[in-house]
């Protein structure tokens, strides 16, 4: 028998992101997912290590490598549309969670239990509160990007996530919002990263 879950998972590299914005670079969910690993990441560590926090750094990670894989049968819905309204957004997430599950019967079930916690996060931990902060701080790091390469679409975007991500009151997001997104907005030469 054939399982078709990481077949289906190979194909998040083509659902596109950001489909209502014209870019200057268009960015699939699977680079997402990858960026929003290395940020939870980076948060969960920040957290521990200068914040005493105690949240699982590898659930962080796993959370985020797994936070868009229900838009392989779903598409990515455009923020504008999935918060139009409750009813929407409820929909969607109801939608959202059934791709999850048809997922995960697609594994042989002697793996359903392995990868089942990180597909269908535990949306009531601080392990998940760290993935969203994430996935924030990538689409802000996408508007300074879009930004610095002379695209304005993305300014109105760029204003609401920055005011979210300081709603937020996380310690970690302040601290890589003030030692880390500066160099975002330099350029290659501008990085001192030669190598001597």
């Amino acid at each position: 028998m054939a399982y078709n879950f990481y077949a289906f998972m190979d194909r998040m590299k083509y659902i596109k992101r950001w489909s209502l914005m014209r870019s200057v670079r268009e960015e699939n969910i699977m680079e997402h997912s990858q960026q929003v690993a290395m940020l939870a990441h980076a948060l969960a560590i920040i957290t521990n290590r200068l914040y005493g926090g105690r949240v699982d750094e590898s659930k962080c990670v796993l959370y985020a490598v797994y936070h868009e894989c229900s838009e392989v049968m779903t598409g990515d819905l455009p923020t504008p549309i999935k918060y139009f309204n409750n009813s929407i957004n409820g929909a969607y997430k109801d939608i959202e969670a059934r791709a999850c599950k048809k997922l995960i019967s697609m594994l042989p079930e002697e793996l359903e239990e392995g990868l089942e916690p990180y597909v269908i996060a535990d949306t009531d931990s601080e392990e998940y509160k760290i993935l969203k902060a994430a996935d924030r701080l990538a689409a802000y790091i996408k508007c300074l990007e879009e930004h610095r390469c002379g695209n304005t679409e993305f300014e109105k975007a760029k204003k609401s996530i920055e005011e979210d991500l300081h709603s937020r009151n996380m310690p970690a997001v302040e601290y890589f919002m003030s030692n880390f997104i500066p160099a975002f907005l330099l350029t290659l030469d501008e990085l001192e990263g030669g190598i001597d």
